[in-house]
């Protein structure tokens, strides 16, 4: 058992998503049911197979300086507008530079100025190319601008693990703290690559949904009818604190981070294996001194794919139960790829503090194989021990998180 002064706490939140332009918005949409998935209209979309999209609430640039975020790849100006509102969430805590550390995980980094500057290159030539291109594409873009912002010393990482990437990137936090490297950590997800190039290419794997005449019943986890995911963009971060550190400034606690679980399947490229998601869950109960009956709430991964789906809900069976009250808002968001374990966090982080957990949308039947009590309808109230969190991703990459009430 971890004695208070070890523990880890969750002192501030923010996001940017399809649901809200901060984290506040985000979690009562999703308690209010809310869709942020929409059509794609522009013309570069019209001959793609897919046309649908969970596209940001509200633009970067109606929140961030002009000058500055034409300097910046949407998926690090996002991240900037997420660890703003998270760091102000959290009272801005005094802590020594060197004791503060960012954590921001990505799918793909600057996607879209990768893609946008080579188009450059290849009408204009050599000479119309941003001398900003490679500081706006790098992965670490994001985490290297919010701990300039912050003044953070205590390094900037960069997990880039597929869909798992935000998760990973939490768990990583939970680490610097405990090996007593880092006092404060900022860490998050983040993901901006709504263009045609990734679209057409999960759409050739028949991993997105084609549902475009009803784009806001397109996300379907655990639907016995559903047919794919729906590719979204957003960031979210927290802000992560020794229990000490917290308890010394007088800082308001949302939860605690009380165990993480990171495996990888070593099975193959795309298909997941239950086995590394099994391990993960158990090894995240494990570090946080819990039995699987203490779990009272199951946020899934759940990108409403037709095996995807299945082998999550087979893995909690196994690993957890079918008593977990289960939620997937991916069915809300879409799916946010980098930041996808951080927004789930996020809302397993509002569950455990306010005894609520959303409703999964668009579930009209569920798939008889799942044999999980996946919440639908309206919200279900009550108090919750503990709550865990999953995000997996390609490459066999698995992350669970479990978050505690606070002290």
């Amino acid at each position: 058992m971890l004695i208070e002064t070890d523990q880890v706490v969750v002192t501030g939140l923010g996001a940017t998503t399809p649901l809200g332009g901060d984290a506040a918005s985000t979690w009562s949409a999703m308690l209010a049911g809310q869709s942020g998935i929409s059509a794609i209209e522009e013309e570069w979309a019209a001959g793609l197979p897919v046309r649908i999209a969970g596209r940001l609430k509200v633009e970067p640039t109606e929140v961030l300086d002009r000058v500055q975020a034409r300097r910046m790849d949407r998926c690090e100006q996002i991240a900037l507008v997420a660890a703003r509102e998270a760091w102000e969430h959290a009272g801005r805590p005094e802590v020594d530079p060197d004791r503060l550390a960012v954590v921001i995980g990505t799918g793909t980094g600057g996607a879209l100025t990768l893609l946008g500057q080579d188009d450059v290159l290849e009408a204009s030539g050599v000479r119309r190319v941003s001398p900003h291109t490679v500081p706006m594409l790098m992965a670490n873009g994001p985490a290297a601008w919010v701990s300039i912002d912050l003044g953070a010393r205590g390094g900037a990482h960069t997990p880039v693990s597929a869909c798992a990437s935000g998760a990973e990137a939490i768990a990583m936090g939970l680490d610097l703290i405990r090996l007593g490297r880092a006092d404060v950590v900022v860490a998050g997800g983040t993901e901006a690559c709504i263009c045609p190039l990734p679209i057409a290419g999960f759409a050739q794997a028949k991993a997105h949904s084609t549902r475009n005449d009803a784009p806001g019943l397109a996300s379907r986890p655990f639907d016995a009818d559903r047919d794919g995911f729906v590719i979204g963009e957003g960031a979210t971060v927290i802000v992560l604190e020794r229990a000490g550190h917290a308890a010394a400034r007088a800082a308001r606690a949302h939860a605690t981070l009380a165990g993480a679980g990171v495996t990888s399947d070593a099975h193959h490229i795309t298909a997941a294996h239950p086995d590394g998601q099994v391990r993960a869950m158990r090894m995240a109960m494990a570090a946080a001194g819990l039995s699987p009956r203490e779990i009272g709430h199951v946020h899934a991964h759940a990108t409403s794919t037709p095996l995807g789906d299945l082998v999550e809900a087979r893995s909690i069976t196994e690993a957890v139960g079918t008593h977990p009250a289960v939620t997937a808002t991916k069915s809300m968001t879409g799916h946010l790829f980098g930041a996808a374990g951080a927004i789930g966090a996020l809302a397993a982080i509002c569950a455990v503090r306010d005894g609520v957990v959303p409703a999964t949308q668009n579930v009209d039947t569920l798939d008889p194989e799942v044999k999980l009590d996946v919440v639908t309808g309206a919200p279900r109230e009550g108090a919750l021990t503990a709550a865990l969190a999953n995000s997996f991703g390609f490459g066999g990459h698995n992350a669970s998180l479990v978050f505690t009430p606070a002290p």
